[in-house]
Formats: C-alpha cells, sequence, structure tokens
C-alpha cells in the first residue's frame, strides 16, 4: 500500500499545528507515495526530532527547514536586486519600477523582467514578469487569474462593419453580459464537471456562481468587439491571403471564480509567509505544500474557467454571423507557468499584465478602442523571461481619468474615428491609455507583426453618463 497520510496522522507524530504540516503532505506526496507506511511515519519521527540532521537531505531538507525556522520570524529581503531588463522605462512611472525592485530583492526570485506597459499595482506590478523557485506568489499572478484576448477571424468582407452595422450591434447586446451579470439559463460545459469543484474547499464553495457566470465579461476594460483584421504576413500560421477581414476581440478573464481563489490564497500565503511591510503583498506559497499544490490547480481551473467564457461567446456570435471562424487566437496573462531556464531548471514564470512570447508563439496585444491591436508572433527572447506586454497600459488611474478628461472631447474622439461605443464609462477612454505604438517599438526584439486589428463597435461594462453631453 503506498503512503497516504493526512494532517492528523502527521500531528499524532508531535508535528506542530502550522506551514510545516503542509510541507510535510506535499513532501510525502512527491517522494514516497509507494512507500511503506510504517517506515515513512518512523523516518518522519527521526526528522521532527533531529532536524538539523537532514538540512542537506535531497528528500527532507524543507521540512527539516521549516522546523528549525523561527516562528513568526520575518523573512529578510536581499539588499540588492537582481538584474533584470525594462523594455521602455521611459514611459513607467516610479511606483511600478519601485514595486519590480523589491520583487527583484525576493529570496525566491531567479529572474524578471519588465514590460513596456507597466504600471503600478498590488505587490507585482502590472506588466511585471519574475521567475522564481519552487514558488508561487498569489498576488503575482493578480486577482483576475487567467484574463485573456481571444480572436476569431471570419472570412467576411470587412465592409460588413458597415453594411451590417446595426446586425453587429443587436448581436453584442444580445449575446454578452458584464460586470455582475450572471445568466439566468448559463449554457453548460464539461470544465463544471471538473472533480477539483469537489476535492478543494474554496472551489465547492464557488461552483454555483461560476456556473451562473459562464460565457459572461467581467467590467473595467474587459470588452467584446467587432472590427477589422488585416493579416500582413503572407507566410501567417493560418494559411489566410494577405487582406482585410471581418474580426470579433474579447478580453476578460474568470471572473468571480478567479477574483476569490486570488483572495482566499493570498491570505494562506500572508498568514504564512511573514514578509516586510514593503513586500507583503508578494507573500507566496511553497510548491512542496499542500496549500501551494491548491492554489496551483485552483488557478489552472480557473485559467481554463476564463478560456470557456470566450468560447462560449465567440460560439453565440458565430450563430448569429452563420458561419464559423476561419482562425482563431487566444493569449492569457495573470498567469504562472512552468518552464525551463537556459540550464534545464524549472522556474515559475508569474506573468502579471504580461503575456508568453516564446518563439513562434502566436498573441494578441490591444491598442484601446480607438488605436489598433496587433497579432504577434513570440521571438523568444530570454531577456523577458519569453514575455511581451498585454497591451497598451494605462496612462493615467481609473480615478485620474474620471478627474481631469473632458466627457466632450471623449466623444468627439470616438466619433472622429467612427467608433460605436456600446457601454463604458469615462476610465477607460482612449486618453487614458499608453500610445500603443510607442509601446510596440519598445518590444521590437520580442515579438514580430503578423497582421493589425481596428475596433470599430465595441462592448463595455459601466453606464454611457459621459457620452450624454449637450
Amino acid at each position: 500500500m503506498g503512503m497516504k497520510p493526512d494532517g492528523t496522522t502527521i500531528r499524532s507524530l508531535g508535528y506542530p499545528e502550522g506551514k510545516v504540516i503542509g510541507i510535510v503532505l506535499g513532501t510525502v506526496k512527491k517522494y514516497y507515495s509507494d512507500s511503506d507506511e510504517s517506515e515513512v511515519l518512523e523516518t518522519l519521527k527521526t526528522v521532527l526530532e533531529n532536524p538539523e540532521d537532514f538540512r542537506n537531505d535531497e528528500k527532507l531538507k524543507n521540512i527539516a527547514s521549516e522546523l528549525l525556522r523561527p516562528k513568526d520570524t520575518t523573512i529578510e529581503l536581499r539588499e540588492t536586486a537582481g538584474a533584470y531588463k525594462i523594455y521602455g522605462a521611459e514611459a513607467i512611472e516610479q511606483g511600478a519600477l519601485a514595486q519590480m525592485e523589491i520583487a527583484m530583492r525576493l529570496p525566491i526570485t531567479k529572474a524578471g523582467a519588465l514590460m513596456p506597459d507597466a504600471h503600478q499595482g498590488y505587490g507585482l506590478p502590472i506588466g511585471g514578469v519574475l521567475a522564481t523557485e519552487n514558488a508561487v506568489i498569489p498576488y503575482g499572478v493578480g486577482v483576475d487569474i487567467g484574463c485573456r484576448m481571444c480572436m476569431s477571424v471570419y472570412d467576411i468582407p470587412a465592409s460588413a462593419l458597415n453594411d451590417r452595422k446595426e446586425d453587429l450591434k443587436k448581436m453584442l447586446v444580445r449575446n454578452t453580459q458584464f460586470g455582475r451579470a450572471e445568466f439566468k439559463k448559463p449554457q453548460d460545459h464539461e470544465l463544471l464537471s471538473s472533480s477539483l469543484f469537489d476535492e478543494i474547499a474554496i472551489l465547492r464553495e464557488l461552483k454555483g456562481r461560476a456556473r451562473r457566470q459562464i460565457g459572461s465579461s467581467g467590467g473595467g476594460n474587459h470588452f467584446v468587439e467587432f472590427g477589422t483584421t488585416e493579416i500582413l504576413d503572407p507566410d501567417n500560421e493560418f494559411g489566410l491571403a494577405p487582406g482585410k477581414y471581418l474580426a470579433l476581440l474579447s478580453h476578460s478573464g474568470s471572473r468571480g471564480l478567479g477574483a476569490s481563489i486570488a483572495s482566499h490564497y493570498t491570505r494562506l500565503a500572508m498568514d504564512r509567509c511573514k514578509l516586510p511591510a514593503e513586500a507583503k503583498h508578494l507573500a507566496w506559497l511553497d510548491l512542496d505544500t499542500e496549500e501551494g499544490q491548491e492554489y496551483w490547480l485552483a488557478m489552472t481551473l480557473a485559467g481554463d474557467y476564463a478560456s470557456a467564457c470566450h468560447h462560449q461567446i465567440h460560439d453565440r456570435m458565430a450563430v448569429g454571423l452563420r458561419t464559423s471562424p476561419v482562425a482563431m487566437i487566444e493569449n492569457h496573462h495573470n498567469f504562472a507557468w512552468k518552464e525551463k531556464d537556459e540550464k534545464g531548471n524549472e522556474l515559475i514564470v508569474h506573468r502579471k499584465g504580461a503575456t508568453p512570447a516564446e518563439k513562434g508563439m502566436l498573441g494578441i496585444i490591444p491598442g484601446n478602442m480607438t488605436a489598433p491591436g496587433f497579432i504577434v508572433r513570440g521571438k523568444g527572447e530570454q531577456l523577458s523571461v519569453n514575455s511581451a506586454s498585454h497591451g497598451a497600459g494605462r496612462l493615467m488611474s481609473r480615478t485620474q481619468a474620471k478627474k481631469t478628461l473632458d466627457p466632450k472631447m471623449v466623444k468627439l474622439h470616438l466619433e472622429e474615428r467612427g467608433i460605436e461605443l456600446i457601454g463604458s464609462g469615462l476610465d477607460e477612454a482612449p486618453q487614458a491609455y499608453k500610445d500603443i505604438h510607442m509601446v510596440m517599438d519598445a518590444q521590437v526584439d520580442l515579438v514580430e507583426v503578423v497582421g493589425t486589428f481596428y475596433p470599430k463597435i465595441v462592448r463595455m461594462c459601466g453606464d454611457e453618463k459621459f457620452k450624454e453631453v449637450d
């Protein structure tokens, strides 16, 4: 019989309550799942009695280190930050730079980079990439876990944006829900049958809401929009002739499911990983622990859920258009990946508001509602930890945008560019974002452009009060 202890068994050996219980369970699962139970328990008892003897034991060193660590001791940061590459530094605010410096001083940090769309967030800045060793930082992933872009390209002339404008607007209104919205009759999805919803306590609590919200989009800068995609590269992966096509682009994440997962595991991480005040939001979970393994599974599920939401939106639109897409492109941010460095060592790569850009990998980098987005192909640049930006990035905070932007000028800006806007607020005005062309110029070493996307009919969350001007 394989060894399958629980917390009660470990405590009965004399192990103290706290983080060490999870480390023991993770260690046993990783190294002793097929071992004799009595022998493993005897080994664990020996480690408890003489942890100093196991400091350098390949399998048991994590247990020994936790037993020997003074309780409630603040984990010290490195005196200096590790070297990392900053792209577009001249346009990045000081707050984001300061946050990245702190992240690069964590004892678990192995590499990092800051993307040209970066701005200040919680813990890791938006646009921050951080590679760690055997540890995951919930706030390094972010609150909207697995947030992503998804584009469907149709074999329909771009002229449909004018010829069928009213029909396209109705499709967006009928088939999308935003913010806290829930469907009265949500579509089913195989992901909702995942055993994780039964095995992990926090997921059991969230399953009902996840079922009601599947196929919907978040608030803030999330959108679903029709526009024109122009394929520029004649050797593109889709087999499409260069030219202009009707396309649908959506941006959203894992809804209340991801936000609740982030909140729950961030609290656990901050309770178990005591850091100086300036770094407290970078608390991590060791992947050898039960909590770390749970978070990884929950994070992965949330990312899959976000993808399912997009696919349901695009499926409904395909029905309305009476055609299937000839190409679909999808990439995500606010996630952590297990990747190898140049020496073959496994790293946990956090991309908060940044996207993977491994060599040959396709992605989408949007601008704003009046600026182009770009279909890109990654170049696999090691200095960026194989990453690129996730968009243009904010130039103004939401509060600043609401206080300083003139609603009349925003409305005129949209009209001059022929943008039909359904929903949104002043905080999402195009002027609140960086110049996407400058952002793209700053990352020419990271991606090459395959095509462009110009939004024309935009559906977002929020009221339209800023457009109600004389």
